[in-house]
């Protein structure tokens, strides 16, 4: 399989459909208010994580099995497309989790060492052969343009623990452990459900989409299209905006308007969602709900949608992500607000940055089973074992033990002039609605490549 690189000036819209920058400057504090350290402050020092026990600590480690390990440290490597975006999120999850855990003692003694791999966007095979000189394995990181590696990382047989995937070459790929969602199901849909059936049924029969006009987010599209219409969809308005950005969106608006669209829902950069809202509530036009998606989670959409935050219904699937507004009542998000704090304290802790620090403990949590014996081959089944993954409590029970397994549980988010708020969807398992159907794609969008393209096989994984 061939994987067609993308000018930059297309990719640019592509990279903000996928790369989520949600965020919270202040979602708890590190003690009670009167010095005394919190449960997570005190877990911290413990090597223990939320519900998980004994994730860090030392040991007796003596060989070295394996590429990048040795008796004394593991090589991992940390994919960001940091030089174009400016977004160190996953570079920061990678400092705060291997600082933490190497003051508990590393992986069974064994000190992480965390190389980032910064893709500027484009450069992503240049880096992945890089890393398949090198690491043992990557993680926590993430590439727009993911699938100009896969078939790289698949001959040099190097696991992949991402905090997130973007092209379809890429989702559930060989080698994989990504607790965001089988590639060959819509993980949108228990919240396309809520939204139609549910929370706003007059709009199903007048919802439109609107995304940057990419190869990438123009799949994305696509299976949001599916989606909507396997929810009961009737989908009257279809566009695309230049991926470099629109200076007026008034002809937008008025098409939205004119068509009398309902349900909107936003493929892109949420600096772009902000313009047209603006255009829209303007005209007094108000939908009965936009669907913002999860990049715009964080105070930075707050700020520039600003007056239309009363008006317009925004709202954002966190896709089993436990929100950061309420990381005091959830003992493992304070936890990594308190390890923010101490490590990285001038970092934002963002929802790509949660996902990036779920990802480290899925692969420290399988590293410390296989014990001094850390090879590829046992830390990828070891983390496949995983049927109910929450990262120690981070996120809604992910079923790892197949790499195409539908997400069962959602969360949906609604965006005010006060901040970000948990939506009325009726949860059912605490913060999470877990009842979502699994809806299998029956469009042609791809496939994920596998050993067996490169010519090779587990047997050939060491």
């Amino acid at each position: 399989m061939r994987v067609q690189a993308i000018p930059a000036a297309l990719a640019a819209a592509a990279l903000l459909a996928v790369a989520g920058c949600g965020g919270h400057d202040d979602a708890g504090e590190s003690d009670a208010g009167d010095g005394t350290p919190t449960k997570a402050a005190q877990q911290a020092a413990s090597g223990d994580f939320g519900d998980l026990k004994g994730v860090c600590g030392g040991g007796t480690a003596k060989s070295a099995p394996a590429q990048g390990v040795t008796a004394d440290e593991i090589k991992l490597g940390v994919f960001t497309d940091l030089g174009f975006t400016k977004k160190s999120e996953f570079v920061d999850a990678a400092k705060v989790f291997t600082s933490w855990c190497n003051a508990a003692g590393g992986i069974n003694g064994r000190k992480l060492v965390a190389t980032t791999h910064d893709t500027r966007l484009m450069e992503v095979r240049q880096r992945m052969l890089e890393a398949c000189k090198e690491d043992f394995a990557l993680v926590g990181g993430g590439a727009a343009l993911d699938a100009l590696g896969v078939k790289d990382r698949l001959e040099c047989t190097l696991p992949d623990f991402p905090a997130q995937v973007s092209q379809v070459q890429n989702n559930g790929s060989d080698l994989q452990l990504n607790a965001t969602g089988g590639a060959s199901y819509n993980r949108y849909a228990g919240y396309y459900t809520w939204l139609l059936k549910e929370g706003y049924p007059a709009s199903a029969k007048a919802v439109g989409t609107i995304g940057g006009d990419s190869p990438v987010t123009k799949v994305i599209n696509a299976e949001a299209h599916e989606g909507l219409q396997a929810a009961g969809a009737k989908i009257i308005y279809k566009d695309l905006y230049p991926a470099q950005g629109v200076s007026d969106w008034t002809p937008y608006a008025q098409a939205i308007k004119s068509k009398g669209v309902k349900g909107l829902i936003f493929n892109g950069d949420f600096v772009q969602l902000a313009k047209l809202e603006q255009v829209l509530t303007g005209m007094k036009y108000k939908l009965d709900w936009i669907d913002a998606n999860n990049n715009s989670y964080g105070p930075a959409f707050l700020q520039l949608a600003a007056t239309s935050l009363d008006f317009q219904n925004n709202l954002a699937d966190l896709s089993g992500v436990y929100p950061l507004e309420k990381a005091a009542d959830n003992p493992a998000t304070q936890q990594v607000v308190d390890l923010f704090k101490k490590y990285a304290p001038d970092a934002q802790v963002t929802l790509p940055a949660v996902r990036g620090f779920a990802a480290w403990l899925l692969f420290a949590e399988s590293a410390k089973s296989c014990g001094d014996a850390l090879t590829r081959t046992c830390v990828v089944e070891t983390a496949r074992e995983e049927s109910a993954w929450t990262g120690g409590g981070l996120l809604a029970p992910v079923d790892l033990s197949t790499s195409d397994a539908p997400l069962t549980c959602f969360n949906v988010e609604k965006a005010t002039s006060k901040g970000w708020v948990p939506a009325d969807f009726k949860p059912t398992e605490g913060a999470y609605r877990c009842d979502a159907p699994a809806y299998k794609f029956k469009g042609d969008y791809g496939k994920p490549l596998t050993l067996a393209d490169v010519g090779k096989s587990m047997s050939d994984v060491k």
